[in-house]
């Protein structure tokens, strides 16, 4: 890797290998940035990183399960020793199990979210950041969901996660404003991805996002680029979401009376409730 290729501004993305991840490099790539792909699945990074470089792109696959600490330090650690820098972060891995929550395995389904969808991010941008303060530059993307925002039946451990990402999400930002570091969240509804296949959820009313206002892994990765050339601190998608979550902090019990009704008793085929 020649000085003048150093130059080249480099994105890490966590959960390239399919969805907003794929999306997402492909987007980068084609904007001049080196992109780093990391999941743990290597053959399909290999194939996006081959796709890339044949457009004319920069692309360096490595397998990475952000769950292992040692796993996210080589990752840095090699993207360092080929581009000298990492101007971007896009923490993007992530996956939902949406049962009930006495439904979910503790450790396949409660303990794997938390270790992937909070623990994973935390791990990554503690790693970006030393070389980021070093070159007085950055940005850290947190791909979050509406999970992060609003809790619902089914989403109980999921939400904790994006929730607690979230959280994150602020402190950190607060954290690193003196070295000029922007850190951002998405909240993305309804995502045209392979996330609904891995969820487990098996939904007697049929209820899911329409197809006709889902969004489309591009829609995220075109939010995420604007976010680094016009740096905010969220967004939410689609907008007019918005207003839902209004409706949810100013109105709680009528939201949890509609979910109730709607979902909840109809889902779990509850007729009568006694009271004690």
């Amino acid at each position: 890797m020649s000085e003048t290729q150093g130059a080249v501004p480099v994105a890490l993305i966590t959960g390239a290998s399919s969805g907003i991840g794929e999306a997402t490099a492909r987007l980068f790539a084609s904007h001049g940035y080196a992109t780093v792909l990391t999941a743990r699945r290597k053959d399909r990074l290999d194939v996006l990183a081959s796709e890339i470089t044949a457009n004319g792109g920069e692309a360096l696959a490595i397998p990475t399960d952000v769950t292992h600490f040692e796993d996210i330090q080589i990752c840095v650690a090699l993207t360092l020793e080929r581009y000298k820098r990492i101007d971007v972060l896009i923490n993007n891995a992530g996956f939902g199990r949406l049962k009930w929550l006495e439904q979910l395995d503790p450790k396949d389904d409660i303990d794997a979210q938390l270790q992937v969808n909070l623990r994973g991010a935390i791990y990554a941008a503690w790693a970006v950041i030393p070389t980021m303060i070093k070159n007085g530059k950055g940005h850290i993307i947190n791909i979050d969901s509406l999970a992060g925002l609003i809790g619902m039946p089914t989403y109980s451990v999921y939400a904790a996660t994006k929730f607690g990402l979230r959280g994150f999400n602020e402190a950190l930002r607060r954290e690193l404003l003196p070295w000029g570091i922007h850190v951002s969240i998405i909240y993305p509804g309804g995502v045209e991805t392979e996330f609904t296949q891995h969820t487990g959820a098996r939904r007697k009313t049929n209820f899911a996002t329409p197809k006709r206002v889902r969004l489309s892994a591009e829609d995220v990765a075109r939010t995420a680029f604007r976010m680094v050339q016009h740096p905010r601190r969220q967004a939410i998608m689609p907008g007019y979401m918005a207003a839902v979550l209004w409706v949810n902090s100013l109105l709680p019990g009528l939201v949890d009376a509609l979910v109730d009704r709607l979902f909840v008793r109809r889902e779990r085929d509850i007729k009568k409730i006694s009271t004690l």
